[in-house]
């Protein structure tokens, strides 16, 4: 019997700030189930031709926002797969709908002082430009966090090594599962 089995049913949908790690252990949570991954970042990025800080600077926000609902939309109706979503997806309300509806969905939650230092390493978050990186998450975190909440699944993640966050997920999604009507 494969333990994983129905944890291959539904897609799984990674939410929660910026470099909380969605993409880095999706794609180790997709291979350790033997699913596809897909990055909705990267997807949007595909579909529009350029660069999400070029959709920002050139269309604002809601644009993306709205090219970002569309592909998640059709990434939702593809077979099961790991989808490590943008930060901000899961806040817009018709994108979190359709996650709730169609996947499974995790919150990855690490402290604000871990996620300081990973982002502040990187020059390509439009969210960030000019901006103190701590000022940032915690503005994102006072008005995200109750909407994360709605996730099927928390995991606080700490600064653990990758291997660790999927175990973690595993397990809690495991148990989630099991504590579901049949």
């Amino acid at each position: 019997m494969d333990r994983y089995a129905p944890l291959r049913r539904r897609t799984i949908a990674l939410v929660g700030l910026m470099g909380v790690g969605k993409s880095s252990v999706g794609r180790r949570l997709a291979n350790a189930l033997d699913l596809p991954f897909r990055d909705a970042d990267t997807e949007v990025e595909t579909a529009a031709g350029r660069s999400i800080a070029d959709i920002f600077a050139d269309l604002g926000e809601p644009a993306f926002r709205e090219g970002e609902r569309r592909v998640i939309a059709r990434l939702l109706d593809q077979p099961p797969h790991v989808l490590a979503t943008g930060g901000g997806a899961f806040m817009h309300e018709e994108t979190r709908s359709l996650i709730k509806s169609k996947a499974l969905s995790v919150w990855l939650k690490t402290d604000l002082d871990v996620l300081a230092r990973r982002v502040g390493r990187k020059e390509t978050r439009p969210l960030l430009a000019g901006k103190e990186p701590m000022d940032v998450l915690r503005a994102q975190a006072d008005v995200r966090y109750p909407l994360y909440a709605q996730a099927d699944v928390m995991v606080e993640t700490g600064d653990a090594a990758h291997h660790v966050t999927v175990d973690q997920v595993i397990r809690a999604l495991c148990d989630y599962l099991q504590e579901q009507p049949q």
